[in-house]
């Protein structure tokens, strides 16, 4: 028997989560707070902050605790409770706060924080990317997108042996489906089997990035060519500033006409000190004609006004956001670029791994007070305050020059507008749209025919399912309803592949090994195959969730065995 799963919230996540290990074979209880149709044994129903109802889920025989309530408090609340009732509980812990979710990983043991924005995030990227992934893998500290390559008559991998296609080091072999028959892919690659029509291959691909050169040439013809849009922003402070001057002028020419023994200087001088009242050679309206002290008493009093307004404005230019959005405005890409709209926990992921693999960003968000606006600026990245639904919004970024547009604010009907908006005048412009309900992401993809329409639940869901099955998860995916997944497991004396080579270990229980780390070096290819499984070695593979009890056997003895011992010392 599989260890218990109780999951804390059937929404649409903790639903779609129920779903996905009753099929792998799980044993699944569910606590809900709202009462369901049909009911079933293996739901509860009731406050998962609730002792007896946990109790009831069976919290003290668990081996994981899912928390995917999207409310912060109530997930810590029933954190607290189910580690009382069982301190060794593993727990699964959605959490839309990042910054407290590393304070508790780092604070409690077995203690895994997942936020469904950074476990969705790559794909959106890798599909602006012109990439079709259907999964992630963190190998290498890089994030590999995952694909499914099907073989067609005219697929370029057609009649190729496996093996070929395995020792290339930027490229992982993830999982082997064939046409005809059932065979792992580490026997098919022993066999020397070719690809033939119709076989399906998971395949992990290493990330490109692009070499940044950013020449002073370039940023200063970027900002030329922008000039045009600092006068949104330093507009008024220009044109009070031009009145002042014109003050400032007409003053001094006056004082040096009706008094030619006034030197222009001089009249200068007292023209500039009487308007902003630092004062200095009265003596030029002193010894004038009373015509002279009036228009000199109205200088002043106009002069105060246009000071007064002109230290507001570069006050507020300075120190407000003006300033800021000047500064970003002579960093619009031109062109080549991909346009993020909403800067939220999806959006600033989305544009740093971007911005992170070298390509150019730029991101429209409609809030000045967004809490990301700061981390992205600080990162090197234009933030763009408008209405990205607004046509002049989007002219304003370059649109008709960008690669993508990447909509990802928290609406699905601001979503579409904006993509619709963007279609029109980009009409072969690259779009990925967020839709927080998956039905509605593939009736909007098939009705508007956008390059793709994610819905990051539906992509996130499958990495909680995996996080919940145990081990250190690198990476999921799901093809014709399995759900395979990537993990790195220590081998130690007694762990069940100990002093078995790679290669029988794989066959034998039906994983594919991507790389071992033993000491500092790492082995791939065929040396990997060939090598022995010694303690302290670090083993990546993939295989299907269902197969995960194989890595718990010997954990699970082990249990059993100090169960006994502790039953007979209190007896």
């Amino acid at each position: 028997m599989q260890p218990k799963i109780i999951i804390c919230g059937l929404g649409r996540t903790g639903s779609k989560i129920y779903s996905l290990l009753k099929q792998q074979g799980a044993e699944v209880v569910a606590i809900s707070r709202n009462s369901l149709n049909p009911a079933s044994d293996q739901i509860i129903i009731g406050d998962p902050r609730d002792n007896v109802i946990l109790i009831k889920a069976g919290i003290r025989q668990a081996k994981t605790l899912v928390l995917v309530h999207d409310d912060d408090a109530l997930n810590l609340a029933i954190l607290t409770q189910a580690r009382v009732l069982n301190p060794q509980i593993r727990i699964i812990n959605r959490l839309l706060n990042h910054t407290l979710g590393d304070r508790l990983d780092l604070t409690l043991p077995d203690h895994f924080t997942m936020s469904v924005a950074a476990l969705a995030s790559p794909l959106f990227t890798f599909a602006a990317l012109g990439n079709k992934a259907i999964g992630q893998l963190q190998l290498f500290n890089r994030t590999w997108p995952i694909n499914e390559e099907i073989i067609d008559r005219d697929h370029p991998w057609l009649d190729r042996k496996l093996e070929d296609l395995w020792v290339d080091p930027n490229r992982m072999l993830i999982y082997y489906l064939p046409i005809q028959g059932e065979i792992d892919l580490v026997s098919a690659i022993s066999q020397e089997k070719r690809l033939s029509v119709g076989d399906r291959l998971i395949v992990g691909t290493r990330p490109q990035v692009v070499t940044k050169r950013r020449s002073w040439q370039k940023k200063l013809s970027k900002a030329i060519f922008n000039l045009p849009r600092y006068q949104q922003y330093a507009r008024p402070v220009t044109l009070v500033s031009l009145a002042l001057l014109a003050v400032i002028c007409a003053a001094t020419l006056i004082y040096v006409s009706v008094n030619q023994h006034i030197s222009f200087v001089d009249a200068l001088y007292f023209s500039v000190g009487m308007i902003t009242g630092a004062g200095g050679k009265e003596e030029v309206a002193e010894n004038g004609a009373d015509s002279i002290k009036v228009f000199t008493a109205i200088m002043m009093i106009v002069g105060a006004g246009v000071i007064g307004i002109c230290y507001a404005l570069i006050n507020d230019f300075v120190l407000g956001s003006r300033f800021r959005q000047t500064i970003d405005a002579a960093r619009i890409p031109r062109h080549n670029h991909h346009i993020v709209c909403g800067l939220g926990g999806m959006g600033i992921q989305v544009a740093r791994q971007l911005h992170d693999q070298g390509h150019e960003v730029v991101i429209i968000e409609s809030d000045p007070n967004n809490r990301y606006i700061r981390t992205a600026r600080a990162q090197g990245i234009p933030v763009f305050i408008e209405d990205a639904s607004m046509p002049s919004s989007l002219k304003a970024v370059n649109v008709t020059k960008a690669l993508s547009l990447i909509a990802v604010t928290s609406h699905d009907t601001a979503n579409l507008e904006i993509s619709l908006t963007a279609k029109a005048l980009a009409p072969y412009l690259k779009t990925v749209v967020r839709s927080g309900d998956p039905q509605f992401a593939q009736s909007m993809q098939e009705v508007f025919e956008f390059d793709h329409v994610l819905s990051p639940v539906e992509l996130a869901t499958y990495s909680f399912a995996a996080a919940a099955l145990g081990g250190r998860i690198l990476g999921n995916g799901m093809t014709q309803d399995l759900l395979w997944v990537a993990l790195g497991t220590m081998i130690t004396p007694k762990h069940p592949f100990y002093h078995q080579t790679v290669q029988d270990a794989a066959m034998k229980s039906d994983f594919v090994p991507l790389y071992l780390e033993r000491q500092r070096y790492t082995l791939h290819g065929w040396q990997l195959l060939e090598t022995r499984l010694q303690p302290q070695d670090v083993l990546y593979l993939t295989m299907p969730a269902s197969g995960l009890d194989q890595l718990w056997r010997s954990s699970n003895a082990d249990d059993d065995l100090v169960d006994r011992l502790e039953g007979s010392l209190r007896n």
